[in-house]
């Protein structure tokens, strides 16, 4: 039999009140019966049931009166993230501003940027050149020493408090680094902790998975376990050998792995983002993906968290396709993340910029407006990781566009190869057998602006600012939430200097994961300049739709047909009011052939007034036209 783990947690000094304590009994109460019903279905025991409520009460007693002051205050504005004003950016703390007090330091310029919700990339305790840009941690308490303490971070999170700012920060579910102390005292041959990972004396229980589990980087870490030879044992390892999956067949780890999460609540952290979330449960015969016990898993981490900490969101990184996206939203009734991250749609909008084409577009936003309204993404142009090219392919060979070419088309032109694409960038992950490649690179290369400078084309340069401001009006126009990626406000290119670094040169990620460059950022009152005409633009865009009620993620959102296989057309709608949003992904005018006949429409950034009705869209144009009250389109 297990031994059961003790956690211990200094509880607050402010002593308990009954309120304090009525409070959370009754939110307890309200879950205590499905947290039970499920936890037993997963784990028959009785024991380690009791000592995690035993810790959840203490982590709830930790909690600091602020933070539960807050926790109240969105109980009863449960849906306090989903609002029109909520704008997101994702920053590297070293890049950024080396570190947690730097990054403190500059939230004046963050809220510049109409930013209020910030995500730290991975922060915590990893080992250098054994990393995974931080997805493989040693310590789920500690901060990597060349950022800060943990007492930095609490600081950080405070001062965004009340400064009206969000925090997010990754929690790695799937895994730890080989470096953590249970892989160490695993490693050491401790039966307790190696029951904590999947550990196997010869090959044949591996072989057995293997049949039916795919790579997932299949030329760079091939296989899905790793042999120790100092052990004589393999132990499995999904992502890379340096990454061991964890065994949440075991309580123990369920256990251990929610007293992380809630410590990290409780330092302030708004926002956990739930790192490769299908992945943590392993069965045999399956591809150890998505199975029935990672939703029981989400679902007991969404109540436990309405229970000691009410004031967190649950983000889900689920990248899969969208039919297996939408069931870790969970259900009305049974809720899991309240967020997910919108994969699929990030590459399909790059693969519209490449083919001027919107039909698979339009088919992702049909899917999208499908879903419950409760239903938020998160959306982005750009973000850490590589683009994959993971498309509807059985709907593109429909339209002539065959996979294996279709992927080759998208990496030639985003790399710069093919004749006429203003694009730069890098493969990541290439397979030299299959041809088959992800890519690399920020928006703004993406966009011309790479390629522009470097030729010194001031025609090139309007036209990539031009594209690079019409696909952040898209985004921002979308469903969800919005997410920058910094660096994308002052049109950050490439940085190529990754290639310096022994530790990085091997990973063509680090090119849109230079330093951000403070030297640009004086540029964004200069109108003259690539920084002030992007940076201006963009905080008008941000500023309406701050503004603007329709742009909350409660509206109804569809599509428009607009009759060109260029221009997109997107509808919201919240009570009486009405916004058309057209977005041209062809460099060339066109007609978006709309007839709407229930009055006339303002455009948002300019104030002209007309009917919505064959609407011409400069290239790589876009409009945001808002219906008039009480007026009607002349005949």
């Amino acid at each position: 039999m297990m031994k059961k783990k003790k956690v211990l947690v200094k509880p607050v000094k402010e002593p308990a009140t009954d309120r304090t304590e009525s409070v959370y009994q009754e939110r307890l109460q309200r879950h205590i019966d499905e947290l039970k019903w499920l936890y037993m279905e997963l784990y028959d025991n009785q024991e380690f049931f009791d000592s995690l409520l035993e810790n959840l009460k203490l982590f709830y007693e930790q909690r600091k009166p602020d933070l539960k002051r807050q926790d109240q205050k969105r109980e009863q504005n449960p849906g306090w993230y989903r609002r029109n004003g909520m704008l997101g950016m994702m920053l590297y703390v070293d890049q950024f501003a080396s570190d947690l007090n730097g990054v403190r330091k500059k939230l004046d310029y963050i809220k510049r940027c109409n930013v209020n919700y910030v995500h730290l990339m991975p922060l915590l305790d990893t080992v250098e050149g054994r990393s995974d840009g931080g997805y493989a941690v040693a310590d789920f308490r500690k901060v990597q020493d060349k950022l800060g303490t943990m007492e930095d971070l609490e600081k950080l999170a405070d001062e965004c408090r009340r400064e009206g700012i969000s925090l997010c920060l990754d929690f790695v579910m799937n895994h730890t680094s080989e470096d953590h102390e249970w892989a160490k005292r695993a490693r050491a041959g401790e039966k307790e902790y190696q029951d904590r990972y999947f550990f196997f004396d010869n090959y044949s229980m591996p072989a057995m998975y293997e049949k039916t589990v795919p790579q997932v980087f299949p030329t760079t870490a091939p296989g899905n376990f790793t042999w120790l030879p100092e052990r004589q044992e393999f132990v499995m390892t999904t992502f890379y050998p340096y990454q061991w999956d964890l065994n949440y067949r075991n309580p123990v780890v369920f256990n251990e792995m929610v007293y992380n999460f809630l410590y990290l609540a409780n330092r302030g952290i708004d926002v956990l983002r739930i790192d490769a979330v299908p992945y943590i449960w392993k069965q045999i015969g399956t591809n150890c993906r998505n199975l029935p016990q990672v939703h029981t898993i989400v679902r007991m981490m969404r109540m436990i968290g309405e229970i000691v900490c009410p004031g967190i969101v649950l983000l889900g990184e689920v990248v899969m396709e969208p039919d297996k996206v939408a069931p870790y939203f969970g259900t009305v009734e049974k809720p899991e993340c309240h967020m997910l991250y919108n994969v699929t749609t990030m590459a399909t909008t790059w693969h519209t910029v490449a083919t001027r084409d919107v039909r698979l577009l339009k088919r992702q936003m049909e899917i999208i407006s499908s879903l419950p309204s409760d239903y938020t993404f998160l959306n982005y142009l750009r973000c850490h990781d590589d683009i994959g090219w993971g498309l509807d392919y059985p709907l593109l060979e429909n339209w002539g566009m065959l996979q294996v070419p279709h992927k080759k088309y998208l990496n030639d032109y985003f790399t710069g190869r093919l004749e006429g694409s203003v694009s730069r960038g890098e493969l990541y992950n290439e397979d030299f057998v299959t041809g088959d490649a992800r890519f690399c690179a920020t928006t703004a290369s993406m966009c011309g602006v790479e390629k522009a400078g470097f030729e010194q084309s001031e025609a090139a340069m309007g036209a990539a600012i031009q594209t690079d401001v019409m696909l952040h009006a898209y985004m921002l126009f979308l469903s969800g939430i919005p997410m920058l990626y910094s660096g994308d406000e002052i049109g950050q290119v490439n940085d190529y200097t990754y290639k310096d670094d022994p530790n990085k040169a091997a990973d063509s990620r680090y090119i849109h994961r230079g330093k951000f460059m403070w030297e640009l950022v004086e540029n964004i009152d200069k109108p003259e300049t690539v920084q002030g005409r992007l940076f201006a633009r963009l905080a008008r865009l941000e500023e309406i739709r701050a503004k603007e009620k329709v742009f909350d993620a409660s509206a109804g959102f569809w599509i428009l047909e607009t009759w060109d296989d260029a221009v997109l057309g997107l509808v919201r709608e919240s009570n009486d009011e009405k916004l058309i949003g057209l977005f041209n992904f062809s460099e060339e005018p066109r007609l978006a052939w709309i007839d709407e006949k229930d009055g006339l429409y303002e455009d948002l950034l300019t104030g002209n007034e007309w009917a919505a009705s064959a609407v011409r869209v400069d290239g790589h144009g876009f409009y945001w036209l808002k219906r008039k009250k009480g007026e009607t389109a002349e005949k």
